[in-house]
């Protein structure tokens, strides 16, 4: 079964170096609304256009979502 892009991002929670992904790892950790069974990119992009305040680019979750496809 394929990893959700939630659970894949969390692994970048607690990170050494602190950057874009990870601190929008952890912040969609906080997020208690965030889709965390969805392995869809339209459905994670549209939630995040609308509830993701935290981001301050969406290209950073185009960034985690291209990592998430090469690993999962």
């Amino acid at each position: 079964m394929r990893k959700s892009f939630y659970h894949y991002i969390l692994k970048y929670r607690h990170a050494l170096k602190k950057n874009d992904i990870s601190i929008f790892a952890n912040h969609a950790y906080e997020d208690h609304s965030f889709p965390k069974n969805s392995t869809d990119y339209h459905e994670i992009s549209s939630y995040l256009e609308l509830n993701g305040q935290y981001l301050s680019s969406m290209s950073i979750f185009d960034e985690a979502w291209e990592l998430y496809k090469q690993d999962v």
